[in-house]
């Protein structure tokens, strides 16, 4: 049934700088298809997409939010602009791999990723992928038999669970922190403070 699941499961990066293109290079080196979608349309995107590799494809925004599970890798003050792309947003699940640093005030004490979710209402919704620099994210996560870690936090434990499986997939290894204001804080910024587990590169033996 895992099985069956996975091979049906639809995935899209929106954002294309350098974080979503380490994500993309993450996904290629696994085979897995991946809709890439950016503010640019699809044909600008498209040679770097192919140059990464054929399981990555551009697609205008609106047709890579198809996807079932979408990562966010927009700067963050354009995540409203892509919420606003679709009337609803249940069923997806939706991983926020995006900083904001320093902190907008408009967060008013909220961990960024709680801010972001109301935005996406509806939709399953995990923080994720963001602790890493880009030129690490997009590296290889296997090293000397040990697996890249990757910290997931969400409110919503059935898609930490889906996320953790995407992660393995991809070859990392998934910790989980719970849930944003909680063990989640560790990877959100605060005022002009890194989170504590923001850029650590960690490494679990197995998975």
């Amino acid at each position: 049934m895992n099985t069956d699941r996975r091979s049906t499961m639809s995935y899209a990066i929106i954002g294309f700088g350098k974080i979503g293109q380490a994500l993309a290079h993450a996904f290629a080196r696994k085979n897995i298809e991946v809709t890439v979608a950016s503010r640019r349309p699809p044909e600008a995107l498209a040679p770097q997409a192919r140059a990464i590799g054929p399981t990555v494809v551009a697609k205008s925004l609106r047709d890579a939010l198809e996807a079932d599970t979408i990562i966010l890798a927009v700067p963050f003050a354009e995540h409203r602009d892509v919420a606003k792309t679709l009337p609803s947003w249940e069923g997806k699940t939706v991983i926020d791999a995006m900083n904001a640093f320093p902190v907008p005030e408009e967060l008013d004490g909220l961990p960024s990723s709680a801010f972001v979710a109301k935005a996406f209402a509806g939709a399953r919704f995990v923080k994720g992928f963001n602790h890493l620099a880009a030129a690490t994210l997009a590296a290889d996560p296997v090293v000397e038999g040990g697996h890249r870690v990757v910290f997931l936090s969400s409110d919503d434990e059935d898609a930490t669970a889906l996320v953790a499986d995407l992660a393995k997939q991809l070859g990392f290894a998934a910790v989980k922190l719970g849930k944003l204001n909680e063990g989640g804080a560790l990877v959100h910024a605060r005022g002009r403070t890194w989170g504590q587990l923001i850029f650590q590169d960690l490494f679990k033996k197995e998975q």
